[in-house]
């Protein structure tokens, strides 16, 4: 594992009549590009990858997200007077593990399940989808509740690969159709304005009115927020941080580190590959995760499709 060094400091940037231009608080995903552009992008890196074969697997599940995500009616979301109040007591309008959900985010799970040929899955992937199957509605939206609070137990992980995905969907598409202008950032800066989920992984941006801001994306509803350089995520530290990435391997992706608070964040830099995609390059380069976790750090939050094996 190489010393990427520390992180640099990011800069809002002046306009030519003067003053600054503030980089955008947050973004709202576009649930018609969001799931496609992770396909694509895991399709690139998979090929001559040493998880070849498992990413291919992660982009056909992202291509079933697609065309979830943009086939399905619209879902009910919340009132503008629900996020209005929400966002007044500095909450996320969208709380994961409080909001209501439409049970027609459960359309989404049958769709995503009826795009898998089974007989060309993996034995315990179809499984997985079996099992589902086999459940009623109660029982699934348990299991959504169960994940959403971060406890799913062993026998059910598989299983949960599909729900997250399912409510990746669904909150992306919620997400979407709130009003950026309404919302503000929370007081705890690393987790989601919309639900309040933790970040997969930050993107510096390469391009756009404010190059060099840093964008953290949701891990559930896809939305990206800014959130100040060289501060960690988890403990808004900036004393101890540092960079690292595996030598010799591409150096778009690094893992931000913490040694106040022994966590670490994935950043992806636009400046090394304009293709970067925060939720695709998370799931290419576990092997970061791995060499920094036994170099004594760990993940500032896992992935929610990262639940299996």
């Amino acid at each position: 594992m190489k010393q990427g060094g520390a992180p640099p400091t990011g800069k809002w940037v002046g306009g030519p009549l003067g003053g600054v231009k503030a980089p955008e608080a947050l973004i709202l995903p576009d649930p018609a590009t969001r799931f496609l552009a992770s396909a694509v992008r895991l399709e690139a890196l998979s090929a001559g990858h040493p998880m070849r074969e498992w990413l291919g697997f992660m982009a056909e599940l992202s291509r079933a997200q697609h065309a979830a995500a943009t086939t399905l009616p619209p879902f009910a979301g919340p009132d503008q007077d629900t996020v209005d109040q929400a966002v007044a007591a500095r909450m996320p309008p969208l709380a994961a593990d409080a909001h209501h959900r439409d049970p027609a985010w459960r359309d989404g799970l049958d769709l995503l399940l009826a795009s898998f040929d089974r007989d060309a899955l993996p034995p315990p992937a179809a499984a997985a989808i079996a099992s589902l199957g086999d459940r009623g509605a109660d029982a699934v939206e348990a299991l959504a509740d169960r994940f959403l609070n971060g406890d799913v137990s062993p026998e059910d992980t598989g299983a949960t690969l599909f729900i997250a995905a399912a409510l990746q969907v669904y909150f992306t598409r919620v997400a979407a159709g709130l009003s950026a202008p309404s919302l503000q950032l929370l007081a705890e800066r690393g987790l989601c304005p919309c639900c309040g989920s933790t970040p997969v992984s930050g993107v510096v941006t390469a391009s756009g009115q404010t190059p060099g801001t840093r964008y953290l994306y949701c891990s559930l509803c896809s939305n990206a927020w800014n959130h100040v350089r060289a501060v960690c995520i988890s403990c808004g530290g900036s004393r101890t941080l540092s960079l690292k990435e595996i030598e010799g391997a591409p150096d778009a992706v690094k893992a931000e580190t913490c040694d106040e608070c022994h966590t670490y964040a994935k950043v992806l830099y636009q400046a090394k590959d304009m293709q970067v995609d925060p939720f695709a390059d998370d799931l290419a380069t576990l092997g970061l995760d791995v060499l920094v976790a036994e170099a004594g750090w760990a993940r500032h939050a896992p992935n929610p499709l990262l639940l299996v094996g």
